[in-house]
């Protein structure tokens, strides 16, 4: 399958496209650090960084190569539950590009992927049946379906919304029943947060560099909630992560006191104290909070490579930029292991319409 990528970013979608069989014939990205990074791990894909506002016009010359798909994930801030939710956001009207790209290209398939609001939230009906029904001008049964990582050897609780447009005059519901079939034949057992981590290396090695040293302290007015791993007990929107079960969202803003928080001696030793339940606990019991309290030195932050095996990429997957930026990358990413169930069963579901159709 021939594939053109679009709002690439680091290539995680890329990476899980490929391991499904797809060939991308050309990709494109506007951040120079995430270009740089996709670059370095797919160095034989043209890969253009530019607005693609700028450069859609050069790709209708695509129509003429069998391109089977085009795919790809156009920034969702403007969308997300965790932005500002602006319908007049300019990178909300990306997903219009990115159709546009498909009438030029004229594909057999679409994936676009995007945040769960875009699929669930009344807030953004029109824009949904805006994509559906540009979809069915240009000849696409298209369908929405939002899609749980964890449900894919993924050790993190990520949900996206992915939109799939099929070509050949198949009915949108029939694409979707079968669609849903093959996806769910590739579901399979994520490890947990330990299991995950331990697999990278110990935190300060040449392998796992501590690459984040945002303090940690503990709030003067924490929010207390039932769970030590929810609620706000320390300053920054770094949460504790919870080791023995999967991670959350991993957010786009990690890189300062926004990184989610491990404890090193918990990670190595399952039967050691919990500092931080011993506190949470404490606090629910009516403890006064208590900010000049040490946190201990074994509290440290999520390193990149944690958070890059977190979404899945491949332990050898190099990044461009600072911290900051390198950070950034990984928190936009589609895992690659869910990117590669999604396009398994894409691909497996057009072979299935032509042989019913013959």
């Amino acid at each position: 399958m021939r594939a053109i990528s679009l709002f690439c970013g680091a290539g995680g979608m890329d990476a899980g496209f490929t391991a499904a069989g797809v060939e991308v014939l050309w990709a494109n990205e506007i951040n120079a650090d995430a270009a740089g990074t996709y670059r370095a791990n797919h160095p034989g894909i043209p890969m253009q960084c530019a607005d693609i506002r700028a450069v859609k016009g050069s790709l209708a010359a695509f129509r003429e190569q069998n391109v089977g798909l085009v795919f790809g994930g156009p920034p969702c801030q403007g969308f997300s539950v965790a932005g500002k939710m602006d319908p007049d956001d300019e990178r909300s009207t990306l997903i219009w590009e990115f159709l546009d790209v498909v009438e030029m290209v004229a594909p057999r398939l679409f994936v676009m992927e995007n945040v769960k609001a875009l699929d669930t939230l009344t807030r953004w009906e029109n824009v949904r049946r805006g994509i559906f029904q540009r979809a069915a001008e240009l000849g696409y049964a298209c369908f929405s379906r939002v899609v749980n990582a964890s449900d894919f050897g993924i050790p993190q609780k990520r949900e996206r919304v992915f939109f799939i447009g099929v070509g050949g005059g198949v009915q949108p519901t029939a694409a979707a029943g079968l669609f849903d079939a093959l996806l769910t034949a590739r579901r399979r057992l994520p490890p947990n947060l330990r299991q995950c981590l331990l697999s990278v290396g110990r935190a300060g090695s040449p392998e796992n560099p501590l690459t984040c040293t945002a303090k940690i302290s503990l709030a003067s007015n924490p929010v207390v909630r039932r769970s030590p791993y929810a609620g706000m007990l320390f300053n920054g929107m770094g949460r504790p992560m919870n080791l023995d079960e999967l991670a959350n969202t991993l957010p786009a803003s990690m890189g300062g006191n926004k990184t989610p928080i491990v404890d090193e001696r918990l990670l190595r030793d399952p039967g050691a104290e919990n500092w931080i339940a011993a506190y949470h606990q404490r606090l629910l019991s009516g403890g006064a909070p208590d900010p000049t309290l040490p946190v201990p030195p074994h509290l440290r932050r999520l390193t990149i490579r944690e958070a890059a095996a977190i979404q899945n990429f491949p332990p050898d997957y190099a990044f461009c930029g600072e911290k900051s930026a390198i950070y950034r990358q990984i928190g936009n990413a589609v895992p690659c292991g869910l990117a590669q169930a999604v396009a398994g069963a894409v691909l497996e579901l057009e072979r299935e319409i032509l042989r019913i159709a013959v």
